[in-house]
């Protein structure tokens, strides 16, 4: 880049001093070009934690707010799987539970790309929306809450120690939208590690057995989420930091009435363009987000 950048340089004295020639238009055009690979590298740069290049697993689900905070849960679930497919990322939902009049009470996605984790990490937290609800007769304003979680994807040699007596497995018909499309077989896994109480269910695969081999790989990667995050509290109450986690802490809103605007609380970046965002849009609150960690 720097030797582009030189010769670029040469290009414009050489427009500048030999009034013979005219390269400005092609000089403004490589500008641009190099200005937009200088940001990616840039971007590149912020990713700078151990699990950053890691596949990460997003979970989604619905919090407070009855039928609305399902649908909300739903159009979450989208504009990631939309964000996801415009940075070329591979995505599986492995679990998706329906709301019984609309939206999804939760869903776990697998998402499989260089920077997934790094990319979606700053997602970690409560979603908090503001909108005419559509299920209202009286069509007042609601509030939504949906809680997002997402982890990295660890790798199988990882110092991760599951007892095969800690973990108690049920088998259970894998069932579609709505309960239809209900299999004849109990091909779908609830995995319970009983220590901690984390479940995993998978049920994407026809095969009891790989459904298992997915939960268990999904299990791991949430417990070494588990003792990162201990570890990390313990840090901050021995500085006197430790503060708990309420539900009520949205890391961002999504307002639809009275006005439109999307906006991170935590790095106080802001986009008015609501529909671009939710539909997967993500680039400015993420790159913002990894700033602030850096």
């Amino acid at each position: 880049m720097k030797k582009e950048i030189d010769d670029l340089s040469d290009l414009a004295r050489t427009d500048q001093e030999d009034k013979s020639v005219n390269l400005r238009e092609e000089v403004e055009k490589e500008y641009e070009k190099l200005k937009k690979e200088f940001k990616k590298l840039e971007f590149q740069l912020l990713f700078g934690e151990k699990n950053d290049v890691n596949n990460a697993i997003l979970a989604v689900h619905a919090g407070t707010g009855g039928v609305d905070a399902m649908d909300w849960t739903q159009m979450l679930l989208r504009m990631y799987l939309r964000y996801c497919e415009r940075k070329g990322f591979k995505t599986k939902i492995v679990d998706e539970t329906f709301g019984s009049e609309a939206g999804v009470k939760s869903a776990v996605v697998e998402i499989s790309g260089k920077y997934a984790y790094g990319n979606l990490k700053s997602e970690n937290g409560v979603h908090r929306l503001v909108r005419i609800s559509p299920f209202d007769a009286e069509a007042m304003r609601h509030t939504s809450f949906a809680l997002v979680e997402v982890i990295p994807e660890i790798a199988e040699d990882a110092e991760i120690e599951i007892k095969p007596e800690d973990l108690k497995i049920d088998t259970f018909r894998a069932s579609g939208h709505g309960g239809q499309n209900i299999q004849k077989t109990e091909s779908a896994v609830r995995i319970t590690h009983l220590p901690t109480k984390i479940t995993v269910v998978c049920q994407s695969e026809r095969s009891q057995a790989q459904n298992k081999e997915r939960a268990l790989k999904i299990l791991k990667s949430k417990l070494f989420q588990l003792s990162q995050a201990i570890a990390e509290a313990e840090k901050k109450q021995l500085r006197g930091e430790y503060s708990e986690a309420a539900w009520g802490n949205q890391i961002r809103s999504y307002v639809l009435q009275p006005y439109h605007l999307v906006k991170d609380h935590r790095t106080e970046y802001e986009e008015g363009d609501v529909d671009s965002v939710l539909d997967g849009k993500l680039d400015g609150f993420v790159g913002a987000y990894l700033k602030l960690k850096r």
